[in-house]
């Protein structure tokens, strides 16, 4: 049997119609029809299995899918891939059929871990493409490998530096601010007390710092005092 095949069957006997009804009002804007309803764990565990073919490539060479569920199962087999030039190949050719969040941010490469100067100019390339959720898995590669200890102020200003009216990217970028308050309180700051972000991100950021456990109380009483009044 192809790949196809036992793909379409094994998304067929784990579907929850609930679930798929439950994830449309959740992701927006992608297409009733788009949703299968199979969880997450489920897709990861066939990810798994689909990662032992042979046929693995036919797979991943058929885009666009024709459901969420699949783009979903090409993201967690890509994110499995332990040789950087194949996964970054990978990544490159999946990211422009990426039209929702919730894949965007569940789709992240282990072996970018161990690469992040060879990926550093291809997030750079990202960040300029103009595809909403192109951008969108940039900050979120530089959120995941470049903050904490690997940080320097020029990974910010890649962040701080984007001005777009996609709610899908300044929300991100407003995540990718708490997380490196978080992460790199001090060196991260000026950022918001300069007034480096548009107002509606760095609102975002301060409301999203405030709800983080790993910022102080003191932190967040500072940073309540910086919110743009009227944005």
């Amino acid at each position: 049997m192809s790949i196809f095949t036992d793909i379409e069957a094994s998304l067929t006997e784990m579907r929850d119609e609930e679930y798929a009804s439950f994830q449309q009002k959740l992701i927006p804007g992608t297409g009733e029809k788009r949703f299968i309803g199979v969880r997450t764990p489920d897709l990861r565990r066939l990810a798994k299995e689909l990662r032992k073919r042979p046929d693995t490539a036919d797979f991943l060479s058929s885009l666009p899918h024709l459901s969420f569920d699949e783009d979903q199962l090409h993201a967690f087999i890509v994110s499995e891939e332990k040789d950087f030039v194949e996964c970054l190949a990978r990544t490159q050719t999946f990211l422009p059929y990426i039209d929702n969040w919730a894949t965007c941010d569940q789709f992240s490469p282990k072996v970018f871990a161990k690469h992040r100067e060879e990926l550093l100019p291809h997030i750079d390339e990202w960040l300029r493409s103009g595809h909403t959720y192109t951008v969108r898995f940039a900050i979120g590669m530089l959120m995941k490998h470049f903050l904490g200890e690997p940080f320097l102020r020029e990974y910010a200003e890649r962040a701080a530096d984007i001005r777009s009216e996609e709610y899908y990217i300044n929300m991100m970028r407003a995540w990718y601010f708490a997380t490196a308050l978080a992460k790199n309180y001090d060196e991260v700051l000026p950022f918001i007390t300069e007034g480096r972000l548009d107002p509606w991100t760095h609102n975002k950021t301060i409301q999203k710092a405030a709800e983080s456990y790993r910022i102080t109380d003191e932190q967040k009483k500072y940073l309540r005092t910086l919110k743009i009044k009227g944005a």
